[in-house]
């Protein structure tokens, strides 16, 4: 029999577990494919206004859409998460914005052949959903777990990530390779495999929903601002408030500060690997769908032993080592990218990424957690988050744009060792084991 505590941290795995059907099988795998072979016309589409009117193509919508997504959590997630701790309701946001998401992503099952805007109206809904719940997700990991365990504890909910979305994404590439034999059409086996991916994520939250605890204890506020009847309106102007108050405070905060600019840089050029490995074995290895999909399953899986295998060694050599040598890591897989010349060297290229990927993700965010107040921790992983969302702008256009001028994706996936190097001499300068003072 689990004791409470185990429960509680089991809940917290297993959300993670839920939530990753999205973030493969939608975000990274079918949905885009989807997207620009069917849903969008090969000839394009006119966006129509008034009297404006601009014809575009499934990339430029797609991305368009991708960064407003980005742009309505960067204004909204500090705000939300003073709310959240204010009102001592982070259970409460986190499965409503769960329960919303999932549900716009079943949705997605009925988007067809010309459905731009419905596709992009759900698919816009789902995904705000999912990365403002994860700033609540984010926020209970300095409650549940102690300075000793939260590296530990934060491995293994990455783990547990990659492990859920990769059989939720292994059971979707079966259905479609499956679809003649079942007796159905390709394109009817994959809206399926978005339906499933809503149903996973809802499903398998029911452990958060009965077993993760709200923290409690955060009583400063109260005693702060009274026993005032609090209204949606108290709680709006207190959220404005706190988050403002945090901003222009950033002298005390000078250590998270330090931080989470080296996380911007670096976690910049690990969202634009990630992003851009498809498109890159595409335009310089003219690799087939076969190899990309199944190198992008092996990511999930190898991913898995990466999170517990940093997340270990760090309890020994120390979070901030382990996350360095992480950095270091990332400028060796980006210098064997660069010379990468056949599928098998794409499929190691793909084991390497899988490791480093799942250690430097979850020693980021336990690094970050052991330093922050866990009274105040849904308005700074409110922070965190918009660092996060911020830093995949730069990377993809620096990409771009070299790819453009020098004609060769090689020399354009070199040049994120820039943002890595940086990431790498900031985080020297960053104190381990330094907590900023509540409000």
């Amino acid at each position: 029999m689990k004791s409470d505590k185990e429960k509680n941290i089991f809940a917290w795995y297993m959300y993670d577990w839920a939530n990753s059907a999205f973030a493969t099988t939608v975000i990274a795998a079918l949905l885009p494919l989807y997207f620009a072979t069917v849903i969008v016309p090969s000839e394009g589409w006119t966006f129509r206004s008034f009297s404006i009117e601009i014809h575009t193509n499934a990339t430029t919508l797609w991305a368009f859409l991708s960064g407003t997504t980005a742009l309505i959590v960067f204004i909204t997630a500090p705000f939300l998460g003073a709310i959240a701790d204010i009102s001592e309701s982070k259970k409460k946001f986190l499965m409503t914005f769960c329960f919303g998401g999932s549900l716009f992503t079943t949705l997605l099952f009925f988007s067809r052949k010309g459905d731009v805007w419905m596709t992009m109206v759900f698919f816009f809904l789902a995904n705000t959903c999912f990365i403002s719940a994860n700033i609540f997700y984010n926020a209970f990991l300095p409650h549940i777990a102690s300075r000793e365990e939260i590296d530990q504890v934060s491995g293994r909910g990455y783990a547990y990530g990659y492990l859920g979305g990769g059989l939720q994404f292994l059971i979707c590439i079966i259905l479609i390779l499956a679809h003649n034999k079942i007796g159905i059409e390709k394109t009817i086996a994959v809206r399926t495999s978005l339906l499933f991916s809503g149903i996973w994520w809802a499903g398998f939250s029911i452990f958060a929903l009965t077993w993760l605890r709200e923290p409690v204890g955060n009583k400063i506020h109260s005693q702060q601002h009274g026993e005032e009847k609090r209204s949606i309106t108290y709680y709006i102007k207190l959220g404005i408030s706190r988050t403002w108050y945090t901003i222009s405070s950033a002298r005390r905060h000078r250590n998270l500060t330090v931080f989470l600019i080296a996380f911007m840089f670096y976690n910049d050029g690990i969202h634009t690997v990630i992003r851009m490995a498809t498109i890159y074995g595409k335009d310089e290895l003219a690799l087939n769908n076969q190899t990309l999909m199944g190198t992008l399953l092996l990511v999930q899986f190898i991913g898995i032993g990466g999170a517990l295998l940093f997340s270990r060694i760090s309890k020994t050599f120390g979070t901030k080592r382990i996350l360095i040598l992480a950095m270091f890591l990332w400028l060796g897989i980006l210098c064997y990218a660069y010379i990468i010349t056949s599928t098998l060297d794409f499929w190691i290229l793909g084991i390497a990424v899988g490791l480093v990927l799942g250690g430097s993700q979850a020693l980021s965010r336990s690094f970050y957690g052991s330093m922050i107040p866990a009274k105040e921790s849904a308005e700074f992983f409110g922070f965190y988050s918009v660092f996060e969302k911020f830093s995949a702008i730069w990377g993809p256009f620096v990409f771009g744009s070299i790819r453009q001028i020098t004609g060769t994706s090689r020399l354009a996936i070199l040049s994120l060792v820039v943002f890595f190097i940086i990431g790498i001499v900031l985080l020297y300068f960053v104190k381990e084991n330094s907590k900023p003072q509540n409000h």
